[in-house]
């Protein structure tokens, strides 16, 4: 599961440009359309998944990742289902990387030995728990990172020197800054001082940094790709979902093509940061 992800990342280095990560809700509306959308990610540019794990009590979602939540877990998406997704998705693709994020409740209530060889099974290779520290790696990072899934952590603009070799002790797979304070779905951080927080971390891991929280259109991945490793798009893309559905909450014959059409904008202004960097 690692080396999936660490070639990933190699051949966006060769190719020269960053990745874009794209995130959606498992199970939002409906199954079926979560598994359609998982499947036309790569074909629209997305590099890396990261596939959501709805939870009742969010606790750093903004708005549209909580609804997006909601409606999954109203159409009845459990952590089992979320796995069926990706089991689903690797029969057709082998190679994009899957990152599993969420909260820690649904996998302690699943046990952790039990989640992380159905994971494994299901071809996911990383996490992304947002309510576990690093002073409780002993719960499910160093367990994860021991049958070979990546454990992603986040890094924000309050972690300073001082913290951020604990917080990246354990790291694996790459880093997510978060680049602003706050939750999901934000305003577009000053992009002047994404630079030299992506460079202040670099200089204390050899791993990708990629930036996310904010992100909503080509012109700011395009911005943000020029100095990261990777963009980070998630609240864009749920409410891409959402503004597709019908009146009564359902998917429409336009669900799909419309989380296609905007991600192969952002992958537009991805593949154009590498340009932006050389200027």
């Amino acid at each position: 599961m690692t080396e999936r992800m660490k070639k990933r990342f190699a051949d966006l280095k060769a190719e020269g440009r960053p990745a874009l990560i794209t995130y959606f809700m498992g199970g939002d509306p409906d199954y079926e359309t979560s598994l359609g959308i998982m499947k036309a990610l790569p074909a629209a540019g997305a590099d890396v998944i990261e596939l959501g794990m709805p939870f009742s009590d969010p606790m750093a979602d903004g708005p549209a990742i909580q609804l997006a939540g909601h409606r999954a877990l109203l159409g009845g998406q459990t952590l089992l289902k979320t796995l069926d997704l990706a089991r689903e998705f690797r029969k057709d693709d082998q190679d994009t990387p899957i990152v599993l994020m969420g909260y820690y409740n649904p996998i302690y209530n699943m046990g952790v030995e039990t989640f992380l060889d159905a994971a494994i099974e299901a071809g996911i290779d990383g996490l992304i728990v947002v309510d576990l520290p690093p002073e409780m790696d002993d719960e499910l990072c160093l367990p994860a990172i021991a049958k070979g899934i990546n454990f992603i952590r986040l890094a924000t603009p309050t972690t300073d020197d001082r913290r951020l070799p604990t917080v990246l002790r354990n790291t694996s797979g790459f880093v997510y800054y978060v680049s602003m304070n706050g939750i999901t779905g934000s305003a577009l951080p000053d992009l002047s001082k994404i630079e030299s927080s992506v460079r202040r971390i670099k200089a204390h891991t050899d791993l990708p940094v990629c930036v996310g929280f904010g992100v909503k259109t080509a012109d700011h991945a395009k911005a943000i790709g020029a100095a990261a490793d990777g963009v980070v798009v998630g609240s864009a893309i749920v409410a891409q979902v959402a503004g597709s559905l019908s009146v009564d909450g359902k998917a429409t014959e336009h669900t799909i093509s419309a989380v296609s059409t905007l991600v192969r904008g952002l992958a537009s202004g991805v593949r154009a940061a590498r340009l932006v960097a050389a200027e």
